[in-house]
């Protein structure tokens, strides 16, 4: 099993910065892909912003010029800096990571989650 531990959500006025953090632990073998995904209320669940092994970064259009995502192998951890924070950037992020995974068995494939961490954006 891998696990998945956000922090860095919590509540901000418009135009304010705030920082997500997700740490994987187990017995990971390689990183394949990370990113955060986020739900509002009363919507579906979207993906904010996806980077893969080698960098390459993926946004979704809404948050383009405002969030940076990025990671360090070394700690298995991705972060999300969001700056220049909106009323509508209130919602859960999650954060999501795939890769493969060491077991008596060999290498396994393995996508996990995070738990959810509140951003709210509010004066």
């Amino acid at each position: 099993q891998v696990q998945l531990v956000e922090s860095g959500g919590g509540l901000v006025q418009p135009g304010g910065s705030l920082r997500l953090s997700c740490a994987a632990s187990g017995s990971i073998f390689a990183i394949s892909a990370m990113g955060w995904y986020r739900r509002a209320p009363g919507k579906q669940r979207e993906l904010v912003a996806a980077i893969t092994s080698v960098g390459s970064t993926n946004y979704a259009d809404s948050v383009k010029g405002r969030f940076a995502i990025s990671r360090d192998s070394a700690k298995n951890t991705v972060y999300l800096q969001m700056n220049s924070l909106k009323p509508e950037d209130t919602a859960v992020y999650y954060c999501r990571q795939e890769g493969t995974r060491a077991t008596m068995r060999g290498q396994l494939g393995f996508e996990s989650w995070g738990q959810g961490t509140q951003v709210t954006v509010s004066s």
